[in-house]
């Protein structure tokens, strides 16, 4: 008998073998009758989830639901990303969360993606919003109606820049101004390794090897780019052995770029460093970034600029240098692939997948129109011996003259 109840019991209890498993539970039933249904249902249960029948879940919000998938998801964003996914929720929950995610269809989302754009949202935005509601149907079994007739929005691969070898000394020459002492490691370090602005922040001095120029990156955008070793070129030690001096007592569990707070001190009001926590990275550099590029735009312009404030004796206001921090990124990988570095090496330094490694170079490969002459001119006539026979020699001058003309 699959069902009875201990001495001094009321309760019935289930105790059945399946697929050579012993299941003894309580069913929490008095009455036999409904101890019966109850253990039914239960083998009934471990027969579907055996063959692979999904149990069906009851309508629910899209709000509930999102709250259920994010919870689930915790344990493998990490913290950033779930920064971001709840951004992502913070502008798709007013507009869909009281609906049942069964009822959403992709007039909604065309509807959504339109006024999002209509509230000056960046398309890889928007698109990013559809893909965090796309992982919370997908979960609840409903994105695969509904993906033949949404369309993500079209994004443009060719934002980022590289900046100039005269931009990068004035960008250096302003972080060298800013009261935020990492500053200059810091930007030295991403254009020296091209790595991203959150692996720079969470940087561990245990993952700096001086003996052998190297380090060794943590936790990164991507599985490639997660854990990768890298050599350091001769700046970015001499950037990183500066660094180093101002931490003696540094362990390897310590942030390269702690926590700090910075405060005026002396009859100059110099800016100094206090309440230093390596404990924790950085919060942000981006007050000191923004500063700095405006103190570059100035120089630039051949205007000192010793406080870095806004305000300045030109008529005209000048502008700050047009420079994202990710732009660093684009500015080593530029320089790299200028300089003749292989694709497979490049990828190795900078953490793309083999898959996407050839789609990324385009994308961060930034050349002027001259290295771009110099690539055709290095094949133009390859293997011919003397001058052409069919085209006579175009001088210089006449070349220029002609274009005068």
């Amino acid at each position: 008998m699959s069902l009875y109840h201990y001495k001094g019991s009321k309760v019935w209890t289930m105790d059945f073998m399946f697929h050579g498993q012993r299941i003894r539970e309580s069913t929490g039933m008095t009455s036999i009758t409904r101890a019966r249904e109850v253990e039914a249902k239960r083998k009934q249960a471990l027969r579907d989830g055996s063959a692979g029948i999904r149990k069906a879940q009851a309508p629910r919000l899209l709000s509930v639901a999102s709250d259920e998938w994010l919870d689930l998801k915790k344990a493998t964003l990490a913290p950033r990303s779930v920064m971001i996914e709840k951004a992502n929720l913070a502008h798709l929950l007013p507009e869909l969360g009281r609906k049942l995610v069964c009822d959403i269809d992709a007039r909604d989302i065309a509807r959504y993606q339109q006024k999002r754009v209509d509230d000056d949202a960046a398309p890889k935005t928007v698109n990013l919003e559809i893909g965090t509601l796309r992982a919370i149907l997908k979960r609840s079994g409903h994105w695969a109606r509904l993906q033949p007739d949404v369309k993500m929005l079209a994004t443009r691969d060719d934002i980022g820049r590289a900046i100039m070898p005269e931009e990068e000394t004035a960008l250096l020459q302003a972080c060298g101004m800013s009261r935020s002492r990492s500053l200059v490691p810091f930007v030295t370090l991403a254009i020296e390794t091209g790595a991203r602005y959150g692996v720079i922040r969470t940087l561990q001095w245990g993952s700096v090897d001086f003996d052998n120029r190297c380090l060794k990156f943590g936790k990164d955008k991507t599985p490639s780019g997660t854990g990768r070793i890298i050599p350091l070129s001769q700046r970015a030690v001499a950037a990183m052995s500066f660094w180093a001096t101002h931490f003696p007592e540094r362990k390897p569990e310590h942030y390269v770029f702690p926590a700090e707070r910075y405060g005026a001190a002396g009859d100059k009001f110099c800016a100094k460093a206090y309440d230093v926590d390596p404990s924790k990275p950085i919060g942000s550099i981006k007050e000191a970034w923004e500063a700095a590029k405006l103190r570059a735009g100035r120089i630039l312009k051949g205007i000192p600029d010793e406080t870095g404030t806004e305000e300045t004796d030109c008529e005209e206001t000048i502008p700050p240098l047009v420079c994202r921090f990710h732009d660093l990124r684009h500015t080593a990988v530029s320089r790299m692939l200028n300089a003749g570095i292989p694709i497979a090496k490049v990828a190795k330094i900078v953490g793309w997948s083999p898959a996407t490694m050839v789609r990324m170079a385009a994308r961060y490969g930034h050349f002027s129109l001259n290295e771009l002459r110099g690539a055709v001119e290095s094949i133009s006539g390859n293997g011919i011996e003397g001058e052409s026979s069919v085209f006579p020699p175009v001088l210089e001058s006449s070349s220029a003259k002609g274009r005068s003309n």
